[in-house]
């Protein structure tokens, strides 16, 4: 077990929740906690438990207080020793702190299932003298309707006791606790400590329907074995857990506290997903579904994206079965045509469109650990089946053997102001009718893995040639997105395959004919925006023809269905290419609503077109163009806190998503750079990334979705596991990968600028600037010079 000494101003994530490996978290009615260790407002500040309960109140509290010869002290500020933590899991940490002269008190905080948290105080008196100390259990409830934390007694003992929105929290104290005089409410426990005396007591609270059911979890829970279960916690965080060792403490809590974070975001399987699956954060205002099961849930608890299980799988780099288990509920959703549901969730959400084409990637990936082969060839139909089905006319509309996304979520930036259009400088173009470099890109790399995979499993060359011969399709097209001006990728057209840029071409206030007169070489489709201030009451109709006249040419209507709310009004793309146009009619509008028509810009840039060099497709002259213009260029990509969404920003309103870093898409940048062999600049870039992290486990003590890439502030949703330090990629860059405790592949050198080491199930190896020294359980040791990949093992 590694003792940390962390106070506040070092990195800190102190969200406690249940734990799926050790218990039967409730999706529906999850109690999640946070620990507070003071802070600037001296009126709450305390060795405090917080909540929520899922926003069913207001808040919640559970402090503690301390009181000798008629002082007493709660407020960790004034205590002789603030608080330092010991030790953290997602479901258990320590504290130590002196809150009165030579008094040292270590305090337990337990999450051990949804309903229910405990605590456990040990006080010594390191003094000379025998000491009276009043040690309470404080807690202030602040209900949304109910009635507030009150001392009460249930069968003869003392206790506190409170409701709110159906709930009823109750607190239990061992030691035959008497209520305290106030403030606050409190169960207060009169100790007498001789010199070197040390005593321990616990409480714990529970939340259920009704006082009695809860007074019964709490006792319940205040009576197990503490030490037996902090064991149990203890192994099981040694066998699934990097235990990393840098040369800087920062960087070792964050790379600690975001595997910490990874695990506590799971939930067990059920009838709806067959393995544990994950939400994508879980703090004090999470937890809680009204209607009861959960498909009510906002979207980050209502699924699995594949690029989240793709970045998560590589935060838990020492728990490879997490891989498997996701990629199963993946497969679990696909119907007879191979396709395979993009978000399924545990309350039998489904998203509704086809996952995002990672699946084999996934796969490989656990492969490469395990060399689990058997699960292998039982997917391996399954990953060739959800292949294809990317190829039907449903996702490639035209058949040219390059599909398009079929909605903005798949895509794995959902901000993008191409096509969102919940912002007023989005675009909100249909994501379907343009080809996308990096759906196209991941298609590739899947062909390439499918085709490994059937070499491992020594399937006829037939089986890859159809799938080998598609990829070339796939890279086709990527490439004619190249555009050597920028050294950079491009959106192109679906049907023209041509990037084309945006200008308004007729415009009006309310209904009636316009006559743009426009005329063009190469076609282009129309973007028609309406801003109205009543977008709901409107079901406009849009008639764009070639010529003036309505006899000649083709006319093509676009109805009141197809358009799209958007801010400010609505939205809609044209499905037709025009090399000219005549007339554009509009019906169904205010005299006051304005009808802007343009030619579709697909121009803009983002993070998402760099992906071809994470599939392998450039060759090496192009890499190294687009990685020296466009990743390693400070006007461009390269910023302080990593690789921000968008190179330039669209209106200076849309920082929030520009300037946005999102650790999962720099992750596959970063592995892209590795797989060409810039293995400096993605070490670099790995730093950028975890020094966006620390500074926000620092000054919040909360990871977030995204991070400012030039002030690396958070961004978005706290506690996000977007936002959690990518261990693996640091793994990654280190060149070292752990394959069990008897196996480890490495490769390349260590550039950080301190040796590493990191221990694993008995393994240690240290990685310096010159040398690798592998030490296995039984005492073997290694040493490794060479920087040419190897495998070591016992």
């Amino acid at each position: 077990m590694r003792d940390w000494s962390l106070t506040l101003g070092d990195p800190l994530h102190l969200t406690l929740a249940a734990d799926a490996r050790l218990c039967k978290p409730d999706y529906v009615n999850d109690h999640i906690w946070e620990v507070e260790l003071g802070g600037t407002d001296s009126e709450r500040a305390a060795v405090a438990l917080h909540t929520t309960f899922g926003l069913r109140a207001r808040s919640m509290r559970i402090f503690l207080r301390f009181t000798e010869s008629g002082s007493a002290v709660t407020d960790p500020n004034t205590f002789i020793a603030k608080p330092t933590l010991k030790r953290f899991y997602p479901n258990f940490l320590t504290l130590d702190f002196v809150p009165l002269e030579n008094l040292f008190a270590v305090t337990d905080f337990w999450v051990p299932e949804s309903h229910a948290v405990a605590g456990r105080v040990t006080l010594t008196n390191k003094s000379t003298a025998t000491r009276q100390i009043k040690l309470e259990v404080c807690a202030a409830l602040a209900p949304l309707d109910g009635q507030s934390i009150i001392p009460t007694q249930q069968q003869l003992v003392n206790i506190l006791a409170g409701q709110t929105s159906g709930i009823a929290p109750v607190i239990f104290m061992t030691g035959g606790p008497k209520h305290g005089p106030g403030p606050h409410s409190s169960l207060l426990l009169d100790l007498e400590l001789g010199p070197g005396a040390t005593r321990t007591l616990s409480f714990a609270e529970a939340a259920l329907d009704t006082i009695p059911e809860g007074f019964d979890l709490a006792r319940k829970t205040a009576a197990r074995s503490w030490q037996a279960e902090l064991a149990r916690i203890e192994m099981l965080d040694a066998s699934q857990v990097l235990d990393i060792h840098t040369g800087d403490p920062e960087w070792d809590a964050t790379l600690a506290f975001s595997q910490k974070a990874a695990h506590a975001l799971f939930f067990n399987g059920n009838g709806a997903l067959p393995n544990p699956s994950f939400v994508n954060s879980r703090h004090i205002d999470h937890g809680y579904s009204r209607k009861g099961d959960g498909t009510d849930y906002p979207p980050a608890w209502n699924g699995q994206f594949p690029l989240e299980t793709y970045y998560i799988s590589g935060i838990l780099h020492g728990a490879p079965q997490v891989t498997k288990n996701l990629l199963l509920n993946f497969l679990a959703t696909q119907d007879e045509d191979g396709e395979v549901d993009g978000k399924p969730g545990l309350a039998g959400q489904r998203g509704k469109f086809l996952a995002a084409p990672l699946l084999a990637s996934l796969a490989w990936k656990y492969f490469q650990i395990t060399q689990d082969e058997s699960l292998l060839a039982d997917i391996f139909p399954k990953l060739v089946k959800f292949f294809w089905s990317w190829f039907s006319g449903a996702h490639d509309r035209n058949r040219d053997g390059a599909p398009e996304w079929d909605n903005i979520l798949q895509t794995g930036f959902e901000d993008n102001p191409l096509f969102d259009v919940w912002n007023p400088w989005s675009q909100g173009l249909d994501v379907s009718l343009v080809h996308s470099p990096a759906l196209e890109a991941m298609l590739y790399r899947e062909a390439q893995t499918l085709a490994k995979i059937a070499q491992k499993l020594g399937k006829p060359d037939e089986e890859t040639e159809l799938i080998e011969a598609q990829a070339e399709k796939i890279k086709a097209s990527i490439e004619a997105g190249w555009n050597p001006r920028t050294s950079f990728y491009s959106y192109r057209d679906r049907e023209t395959g041509e990037v084309s840029t945006g200008k308004v071409i007729a415009k009006r206030k309310g209904d009636g004919n316009m006559r743009p007169k426009f005329e063009s070489e190469t076609p282009i489709r129309l973007l028609i925006e309406i801003q109205t201030k009543s977008p709901a009451a409107k079901r406009p109709e849009v008639e764009i023809s070639e010529y003036f006249t309505k006899s000649k040419g083709e006319v093509e209507t676009i109805l009141g269905h197809q358009f799209q709310w958007r801010t400010g009004g609505l939205v809609a793309t044209s499905q037709k290419i025009y090399n000219r146009i005549g007339r554009i009619a509009v019906m169904g509008l205010d005299e006051n609503d304005k009808i802007n028509v343009r030619i579709v810009d697909t121009t803009g840039e983002d993070i998402t077109l760099a992906l071809p060099l994470w599939a392998g497709v450039l060759e090496k002259q192009k890499a190294y163009a687009m990685i020296g213009r466009n990743v390693m260029m400070a006007e461009r990509f390269d910023r302080p806190f990593g690789m921000p969404s968008l190179p330039l920003s669209p209106d200076p309103e849309a920082e929030s998503v520009s300037m946005s870093v999102s650790l999962p898409w720099n992750m596959l940048i970063a592995e892209g750079l590795l797989a060409y062999g810039f293995r400096a600049e993605a070490t670099r870039l790995t730093a950028h990334l975890i020094n966006a992290v620390i500074k926000n486990l620092k000054q919040n003590r909360a990871f977030y979705q995204r991070y400012h890439a030039e002030k690396g502030a958070g961004i978005g949703e706290r506690n996000s596991l977007h936002g959690l330090a990518p261990v693996g990629l640091f793994m990654q860059v280190l060149g070292v990968t752990i394959l069990s405790s008897t196996r480890v592949k490495l490769e390349g050198r260590n550039l950080f600028p301190w040796p590493v080491t990191i221990k694993y199930k008995g393994l240690t190896v240290v990685r310096g600037m010159e040398q690798t020294t592998v030490t296995f359980m039984n005492g073997e040791s290694v040493i490794v010079k060479d920087e040419a990949p190897c495998v070591v093992e016992m």
